[in-house]
């Protein structure tokens, strides 16, 4: 008798162990190649009267790999990093210039990228928003 209830036990509590460790382990599948292409980044999001802009290309999204360009022509985009482990799309890279290195992360939401861009050497961290313009 006890030999029957520990076996229903040991049934019945299986089931949940997979599908917790299911639903805390898996991904959500989502389209990376959705970022592909370029933005477009309002620096100053909070001022819709000036027009501080840079851009972003993103060339190519693989093994969660990030290749492109940040902030304008020539400044390559290294160390790029996705996670969508949240059930968002987050990216982090690394880009840098003369000035020295900038880190930027965001995360892509209702079709804007939301972002930070932290340079130490400059001392400063802006915050942007970005639009797809192609």
């Amino acid at each position: 008798m006890k030999r029957n209830a520990l076996l229903k036990n040991i049934l019945l509590f299986i089931p949940l162990v997979l599908f917790a460790h299911l639903g805390c382990t898996q991904e959500k599948s989502l389209n990376l190649n959705q970022l592909i292409g370029t933005w477009e980044l309002d620096l100053t999001p909070e001022n819709q009267s000036d027009s501080k802009f840079a851009i972003m290309e993103i060339e190519k999204i693989a093994n969660n790999l990030v290749e492109g360009v940040f902030y304008r022509k020539g400044v390559k985009i290294t160390e790029g990093r996705t996670n969508t482990q949240s059930g968002k799309i987050y990216v982090a890279l690394v880009s840098g210039d003369n000035s020295g290195n900038y880190n930027t992360s965001f995360y892509l939401e209702n079709g804007k990228l939301y972002g930070s861009t932290h340079s130490l050497k400059k001392d400063f961290l802006s915050v942007w928003v970005a639009k797809k313009i192609n």
